[in-house]
């Protein structure tokens, strides 16, 4: 099992280089946003500060309670496990409902079919309780 799950919140323990020639330094935010062979390393979004798009779709600097402000993203990189630290588990962040959509949107079909499989059956089951 790897270390970091899908969509877990993390920073760099040390510095990235990003594929456009640039550096993301140490404690750079970022989100798991895929996990390779059993976690060897992670496909990780990365984030610089917070900004607000402008009318004409630039974007200028902003606070993190300005309406419409995200954190701008400055790459999507490899990442090692020796490289990151968690900040926060995806299961802290989110409810299982939204856990369980993220994880049925990147399995194939068969597999989906399987999880209905099952989830009928825990249905069954919760409404055979229920009429006992």
């Amino acid at each position: 099992m790897s270390k970091f799950q899908l969509l877990d919140a993390v920073t760099l323990t040390e510095a990235v280089a990003l594929a456009d020639g640039g550096v993301a330094p140490p404690e750079t935010a970022g989100a798991i946003v895929e996990v390779f062979k059993k976690g060897e390393a992670y496909l990780v979004e990365l984030f610089g500060g917070w900004v607000k798009a402008e009318v004409g779709g630039d974007f200028v600097p902003a606070t993190q309670d300005e309406p419409g402000a995200f954190m701008e993203t400055i790459g999507v990189e490899t990442v090692y496990p020796h490289q990151l630290q968690l900040v926060k588990s995806a299961s802290e962040m989110m409810g299982d409902r939204e856990r369980l959509q993220s994880v049925l949107d990147n399995l194939s079909e068969d597999l989906v079919a399987e999880v209905c499989d099952f989830a009928e059956f825990l249905q069954e089951k919760q409404q055979k309780v229920r009429s006992d």
